[in-house]
């Protein structure tokens, strides 16, 4: 007994034997047999197809942020051309060749890149300008007072064709009657597109050059319409016509619903977005349903929903028609007809555009009896997308509306209410299936959506509308079955002057969307700001999603790798502790109480970027100013003691070079200025906005300019190497800098408006 008792304590002090983990020799083996039979049944489903499409867009993700300057087209193209040689070569070598063929997609991205960049190349106004501007109006959005233009230039002042941009965007507030077409002569006060107010925040000088767009500004006094010159080109002739056919359209339905009902369901067929005012704007954001009052996919699938169910329906009460012809394939036939007309009534946006190729391709799916919705459907649309514009691939949209459709598709299994129906069910079990398909369908379609988009909305906008389940789940169905519809019968009925009961009966439905939202906007915390992440970060989460969404085999479980450590990253932001602006003209720096204060007065556009980006959900005007600040500039100490001056009178510079660590200014600081670290207008016309951040091994200092300033939307991108060497010389001298180099007066010109004759 005595010795059986003992049994336990014994055991309990014997050492556990150590663990011991298999030898790579053992699972290796092992996991190369999974990783085989897993791409296997990928290629049997085929869907490796659609891993071409992010290859190819890793080629044009290269393209952009790899690249310094503009490399050749030709050396991607032999490249790729290589890989396809390769695989001729391989053989029955079915994973090498699939690798060489991946490499070859993503050659053709790098070239695309590069052919986009050479194709749509302009002039980018070098400096803030005044002079005479005279041209075309190629397209008009009427505003509350006054109105934005596109303006087709023929002139501006005495600027040469290599320096005169092709179109401007600009706005005035005179209530004066202006249409697109005209040929139109006045003042305009022109700067080159403004880039990034932040690093890592987004870029409209960069979206501007590939719109064509060389400067914006706005005009001041009296336009003149005037006789053209010559001949209207034919294109330009048709986009006027279709723009003036949107704006009479547009006002036409605000004057049937009148008030920002009116404006919003105008929006929602027209595409003009420039009546709704900004109080709207913030409401349906709130809600989660910006997306609606924006021509894309949602619009495109139910106008095309729309006239494929519309038309099918008629051919079906013919029994010979339904019984001798495809009217499903007639319908969509018509439903590709109408979607295309709808798009460039609707102005052809591009995040527009990209729906429709993906509407057709899906709708081309059913004309030769294949399923329309399907990744390989998805990706080919991916493809043909960012060939025509692979500059899309860095923007929201592109990122946003792929992303949902690639979720609702990997999920389509749970949306479409098969999990609630039953054999043998009576009619009461039938209607209750339907409810319940409808109703779990919308919220789960809704859910699927948002956690698709929601790394790349709160990586552009660092916003998370928390209640956007619910605004879409209470107003998707006002747009499906009230708001969409209406609008098809109001077009078709526009010609017979027979819509404007159709557009109140459409604004009704919008009133009901914007009180959905207003009573959301209510509810507490409805809008959280969150920290801007890091473009690590974002794509951990864009290779998670890649990862959770293509594969049909169980390797979508590697998802959860990249996912866990992007958001990892993602809630543990570095956030910046100084923001300067883009030309110098104010600074937000983190004081002791580790909030923002402002330096200066920088735009507020700006600051309201700089904000976000540091989770602040404060307004621009409830920023504290700063400590110490006169007609010369202002001071302000950060939270480890650091004294930041802001000058903007050259007569400051010898009492703040002789005090402050860091010295931001719109002028050219002295040579002989003793300054830790001197932000000037040099160092800002190299580099443009510019953030820092303290650690405990220094200052890290991030701009928007990358190294490769010499991409063409950069303004002044041919000279942008010598003002590097002249910057880089200055960063490197010692705190007493005795000399000046002469190339850094030449690149810290003045930057004063310049008037042209």
């Amino acid at each position: 007994m005595s010795e059986g008792g003992a049994t336990p304590v014994g055991r309990a002090l014997v050492a556990p034997s150590p663990v011991r983990l298999p030898a790579p020799a053992e699972w290796l083996p092992a996991l190369r047999d999974f990783t085989g039979l897993e791409l296997a049944r990928e290629a049997e489903q085929r869907r490796l197809f659609p891993w071409l499409a992010v290859a190819f867009g890793g080629g044009i993700l290269l393209f952009f942020t790899a690249t310094d300057g503009e490399p050749s087209i030709a050396a991607p193209l032999v490249a790729a051309a290589a890989c396809l040689a390769a695989i001729v070569v391989l053989g029955a070598q079915p994973l090498a060749r699939a690798i060489m063929l991946g490499f070859c997609a993503a050659f053709l991205g790098f070239a695309d890149g590069a052919w986009r960049v050479t194709t749509v190349a302009a002039p980018v106004l070098a400096r803030t300008t005044i002079a005479p501007l005279s041209g075309f109006i190629e397209a008009l959005d009427e505003r509350d007072a006054g109105a934005r233009l596109i303006i087709r230039v023929a002139t501006i002042g005495t600027l040469s064709e290599q320096a005169k941009p092709t179109r401007v965007r600009v706005s005035y507030r005179q209530a004066q009657a202006l249409k697109p077409g005209d040929f139109i002569a006045a003042t305009a006060r022109l700067l080159p597109p403004p880039e990034a107010a932040r690093p890592g925040g987004y870029d409209f000088a960069r979206d501007a050059y590939f719109r064509g767009i060389g400067a914006v500004g706005s005009l001041t006094g009296k336009i003149e319409v005037r006789p053209p010159p010559g001949p209207v080109p034919l294109g330009l002739r048709a986009a006027a016509t279709i723009d003036d056919a949107r704006n009479a359209l547009t006002r036409r339905i605000t004057d049937a619903n009148g008030g920002q009902a009116g404006a919003v369901a105008a929006a929602l067929v027209t595409g003009k977005r420039g009546l709704i005012t900004q109080e709207t704007n913030d409401i349906l954001r709130t809600a989660g349903i910006y997306h609606v009052v924006s021509i894309s996919g949602l619009h495109m699938v139910l106008a095309a929903g729309v006239v494929f169910w519309f038309v099918r329906a008629i051919l079906a009460l013919v029994p010979i028609l339904a019984l001798r012809l495809p009217i499903k394939k007639i319908a969509a036939g018509f439903a590709m007809v109408g979607v295309t007309a709808y798009c460039a009534f609707s102005g052809w946006d591009i995040a527009a555009e990209r729906s429709l190729i993906m509407t057709l391709i899906m709708l081309g799916a059913i004309l030769v009896d294949r399923p329309a919705l399907s990744m390989r459907n998805l990706a080919l649309a991916a493809i043909v997308a960012l060939a025509r514009e692979p500059e899309g691939l860095l923007g929201p949209s592109f990122q946003m509306s792929f992303g949902a459709v690639a979720g609702l598709i990997a999920c389509s299994r749970w949306l479409d209410g098969r999990l609630f129906r039953r054999e043998g069910a009576g009619a009461i079990g039938r209607a209750i299936a339907v409810v319940a398909s409808a109703v779990v369908g919308t919220l789960l379609t809704t859910l699927v959506a948002q956690i698709a988009t929601a790394p790349f909305a709160t990586y552009h906008f660092q916003t998370i509308q928390p209640f956007g389940l619910v605004g879409n789940a209470l107003t998707l169905p006002l747009v499906s079955l009230a708001v969409m519809p209406a609008a098809v019968i109001g077009i078709l009925a526009y010609p017979l002057a027979l819509d404007q009961p159709v557009w109140w009966l459409m604004g009704l439905a919008v009133r009901g969307m914007l009180s959905i939202s207003t009573w959301i906007g209510g509810f507490g915390q409805a809008n959280l700001v969150v920290p801007a992440f890091g473009t690590g970060a974002m794509a951990l989460l864009a290779a998670g999603l890649l990862l959770a969404t293509l594969p049909v085999s169980r390797l979508r479980w590697l998802a959860v790798l990249p996912v866990m450590i992007g958001l990892g990253f993602a809630a543990s932001p570095q956030r910046f502790d100084i923001f300067i602006d883009r030309d110098g003209s104010g600074a937000a720096v983190r004081d002791r109480s580790g909030r923002l204060v402002v330096l200066g007065r920088p735009p507020p556009f700006v600051l309201e970027q700089w904000l976000k980006a540091d989770g602040d959900a404060r307004k621009p005007d409830d920023l504290a100013r700063g400590e110490s600040c006169d007609r010369l500039g202002c001071t302000r100490r950060t939270a480890d003691g650091r004294q930041v001056a802001w000058l903007r009178d050259k007569r400051g510079f010898p009492e703040d070079c002789a005090r402050a660590d860091i010295l931001i200014t719109t002028r050219t600081a002295p040579a002989a200025c003793a300054a830790s670290l001197v932000i000037d207008r040099a160092y800002l016309e190299r580099f443009g906005a510019t953030a820092i951040r303290f650690t405990a091994s220094g200052p890290i200092i991030s701009h928007a300019r990358p190294a490769n300033a010499s991409l063409p939307w950069r303004s002044g991108h041919r000279t942008g190497l010598e003002q590097k060497a002249s910057v880089q010389l200055r960063l490197t001298k010692s705190p007493s800098r005795q000399a000046e180099d002469p190339d850094e007066a030449d690149a810290s010109t003045d930057n004063r408006p310049e008037t042209v004759q």
